[in-house]
């Protein structure tokens, strides 16, 4: 009886991910034709085999390398005094908080270092390990030791304060405390989530983005970016300097899938925790955010967190570390502040 159930969930689980793949390749098919339509020199390009536009220089690390238990991850240094450290979300990578000028802004009274998460920008992401928001925390701690980075202030963006927060929670992490940015702490239904999931199935994922060429990337991801930002228009320096090419690189793909299909399980397992976090939270978040719900995560967070302060900025979207740099900046200060008080908890 249950080697027949077993196999009935087995097939009944690839019928599953196959559907979801066939759906994932027809809107695929749906957006090359449209893309056919708007920009016909692209896809002649993409077609033959071309290469992503010229104008787009290639993308050359603009940081250092730091070996991390065999693994070479890369980070963007800073300035001098106590450490801050920058945890970037998904499908972007730490150039992106040097490209807004919070790196530049901290820096002038901070050690300032910005981390690429595994797979995003130049740091690598080895198949052989599960790469799990605990996974990637691990990561970011044992970065900071062979930096010699001590009692940081952690500032995550979006799927960068699943991270943040999951450094927190692990024993043994000292921190000042934490600045989270139009985060995403509890579990929701999300389209998104479903419809990528199977693209982070080893094998299957790979099958279905190695059908979609590069140059259709480029012509897609500025329709991605109008909605990050929305309702704030694309910023000058983000088009001019953002590395298009790095971003929907495969391995950055297969990163983002990952990360994207985990984030469910990921919020539902530090959940438990947030009550129990006895230490200084900055929450910011967009009242504008088209990406994730702010009442249903950063205000709820905040009621949850013990002496956390929420920060809702009307008219921002997802991306507010371009918009509301000296609010952040502010949160900062303040965490470093109360680091050097006795606090009392309630």
């Amino acid at each position: 009886m249950f080697p027949r159930l077993n196999r009935r969930l087995s097939r009944r689980a690839v019928r599953q991910v196959s559907s979801g793949v066939t759906k994932l390749l027809k809107s695929a098919a749906k957006l090359s034709e449209t893309a056919a339509r708007t920009g016909g020199t692209v896809m002649r390009q993409a077609r033959t085999g071309g290469r992503a536009p010229a104008e787009e220089p290639v993308s050359r690390p603009s940081g250092q390398f730091v070996d991390v238990d065999g693994l070479q991850v890369h980070y963007i240094a800073r300035g001098r005094g106590r450490p801050v450290v920058l945890i970037h979300g998904n499908g972007t990578m730490a150039e992106d908080f040097v490209i807004c000028g919070l790196v530049d802004q901290l820096a002038k009274r901070y050690r300032v270092i910005a981390i690429d998460r595994p797979g995003f920008g130049h740091t690598d992401r080895p198949r052989h390990r599960l790469w799990t928001a605990a996974a990637q925390a691990r990561l970011v701690h044992r970065t900071l030791e062979c930096l010699n980075v001590e009692r940081p202030v952690i500032v995550g963006h979006s799927w960068g304060t699943i991270v943040s927060l999951a450094l927190a929670v692990q024993p043994g992490r000292e921190l000042r405390g934490l600045v989270l940015l139009s985060g995403y702490y509890y579990r929701s239904r999300r389209a998104d989530v479903a419809m990528i999931a199977p693209l982070a199935v080893p094998g299957v994922g790979d099958a279905a983005r190695s059908l979609m060429p590069a140059a259709l990337g480029h012509l897609l991801a500025p329709q991605v970016f109008r909605h990050v930002f929305k309702p704030q228009p694309i910023p000058a320096r983000f088009k001019a300097r953002f590395p298009v090419g790095l971003s929907i690189h495969p391995t950055q793909a297969r990163a983002s899938a990952e990360d994207t299909a985990s984030m469910n399980a990921a919020a539902a397992h530090l959940q438990p925790h947030y009550a129990k976090l006895r230490l200084p939270t900055a929450i910011l978040t967009g009242d504008a955010d088209a990406i994730v719900e702010p009442a249903a995560q950063s205000c709820r967070l905040h009621e949850e967190i013990a002496g956390s302060s929420l920060t809702v900025l009307p008219g921002l979207g997802h991306m507010i570390h371009y918009a509301a740099k000296g609010r952040i900046v502010r949160a900062v200060d303040d965490i470093m502040d109360l680091a050097n008080k006795n606090l009392r908890w309630a």
